[in-house]
């Protein structure tokens, strides 16, 4: 088996290259950065999906059902309403001022200490979130291939980002765009073969599946206990601004929205983006579903952690591997799918936001190869970094990645939901040298909060609004250091 999953990478690897080869050539560094602004929003909104789920859906998702139930869903349904407020409140300022990078509007607004804390706050955030989603997919691979080779786990990760560096490397977010097609695809095709797989293999049907699975209890949406940390209230909250944040205020996620041609056209991607993310999502819940239940009735041992616990990230794999060689080989696929649609955005959008916001390619005079030979140089070195965030963090996987990729997400995208809140409601202008310290302490202040919210608010658990937290209290620290703005300003 290991053999063809190894042939069916080579021939996916190769279908990638050859995208890669047609959508690179005659690239610039203005390709690299906004695709030129021709990228079709149908084309756009699809790939979206792909890069929105990533492995952390793949496999999160689907075995997070075992102890959660569906109860991601209000999650979901917070995503839509980010999305609306991405599609009429971020996007046309961004496409009012023109921006490469969305950061240089915080240069525009406050000031450039402002400006460098904001993608550095980025550049942190999407490098840990992209890289463990990135880790998730290596992880899969060796557990269940690579390990039996005898191959240590620092191999396939090098080979992954190699690449993802190489197919990247001319055409950037052109390539990106398009290349994103693919691994939605691919990402679909796997949870839906393994569901119909499943359903032959248990003789039923998909009504009789979810009928089942309901009268089981799996199917609970709504947790409805308030001190619960998936509280569905907090969920709806959360996930609206984890997408205004992860989604609106993240260079990789926009600088794809930003290659379409004009403002509309960029609109309808997130907004036909935003319904089809709900689909999608209930067909991972449901694949969670039908795994649980599969187990359940063919006496299959769910895989368990040193500490006696199903682990759910390794539910999927386990299971796919178990039925036939098709349903491995369509999962290992999707698996690289998620890994390439996580990375190669990410890779894009740091190299684009550090040549923008730090080097400032855009206040430049130097000519086009001096800035063509500095990019490279910032995306092999941001490569060499994702590495390295992959291969240190095997040690400290022991719950759900889904869970620890959003407890990042609430203390490094709270300060940019902060400082772009201050700048789009109010007039006021700040102290810039003191926003960088501003951005440092809420977090912090944060992960006191949180560790100790049981003791001082009564048995209360932060889950995902920790993010708005975050964002108020910078909020408010920039409100310390703001004076109002003069007429002429």
């Amino acid at each position: 088996m290991e053999q063809i999953i190894l042939i069916c990478f080579l021939i996916y690897t190769c279908l990638l290259f050859g995208i890669t080869f047609l959508t690179s050539r005659k690239a610039s560094n203005e390709t690299f950065f906004t695709g030129n602004r021709k990228s079709p929003w149908p084309v756009v909104a699809y790939g979206m999906i792909g890069a929105s789920l990533s492995g952390v859906t793949f496999m999160s998702v689907p075995g997070g059902v075992y102890n959660g139930q569906f109860t991601y869903m209000p999650l979901v349904f917070g995503y839509v309403i980010g999305y609306f407020v991405i599609a009429f409140l971020l996007l046309p300022l961004y496409y009012r001022l023109n921006l490469t990078s969305i950061y240089s509007y915080l240069e525009q607004r406050f000031g450039a200490s402002s400006e460098k804390t904001g993608a550095l706050f980025f550049i942190i955030s999407r490098l840990l979130g992209s890289a463990l989603r990135m880790y998730l997919v290596v992880f899969v691979l060796y557990e269940f291939v690579f390990r039996s080779w005898g191959i240590p786990f620092w191999i396939p990760a090098v080979v992954f980002i190699a690449l993802i560096l190489l197919y990247t490397f001319r055409g950037g977010i052109k390539t990106v765009v398009w290349t994103d097609m693919l691994q939605t695809t691919f990402l679909l095709l796997a949870a839906i073969i393994t569901v119909v797989a499943i359903l032959n293999t248990l003789d039923m049907s998909l009504g009789e599946l979810i009928k089942t699975s309901t009268e089981q209890g799996r199917t609970r949406i709504f947790e409805t206990d308030p001190t619960a940390p998936k509280y569905y209230w907090k969920q709806i909250l959360a996930g609206a601004f984890i997408t205004i944040t992860m989604t609106g205020l993240d260079q990789d996620m926009m600088q794809k929205n930003l290659t379409c041609k004009n403002l509309r056209s960029a609109q309808k991607n997130v907004l036909t983006s935003s319904f089809l993310f709900i689909i999608v999502n209930l067909i991972f819940l449901c694949l969670g579903a039908a795994l649980i239940l599969y187990a359940e009735s063919t006496g299959f041992a769910l895989p368990v952690g040193e500490n006696g616990a199903v682990v759910g990230d390794k539910i999927f794999p386990s299971i796919a591997f178990s039925l036939n060689t098709f349903t491995a080989v369509v999962f290992m696929l999707g698996m690289v799918a998620a890994g390439y649609s996580s990375a190669d955005g990410t890779l894009t959008a740091l190299t684009t936001t550090f040549c923008y916001d730090f080097l400032h390619f855009d206040k430049q005079t130097a000519d086009a190869k001096s800035q063509l030979r500095k990019r490279r140089l910032v995306h092999i070195s941001f490569a060499l970094l994702y590495l390295l965030v992959i291969i240190a963090f095997r040690p400290f996987h022991n719950q759900s990645l889904i869970d620890t990729l959003f407890d990042v997400a609430g203390f490094t995208y709270g300060p940019l939901l902060g400082m772009y809140a201050f700048g789009l409601f109010t007039q006021r202008t700040v102290r810039d040298r003191w926003v960088p310290v501003i951005c440092i302490l809420s977090p912090v202040l944060c992960y006191i909060l949180k560790l100790n919210s049981e003791a001082w608010l009564w048995g209360y658990k932060f889950g995902f609004e920790i993010l708005l937290i975050n964002g108020l209290l910078t909020f408010a620290g920039l409100l310390l250091i703001s004076s109002k703005s003069s007429k002429t300003e």
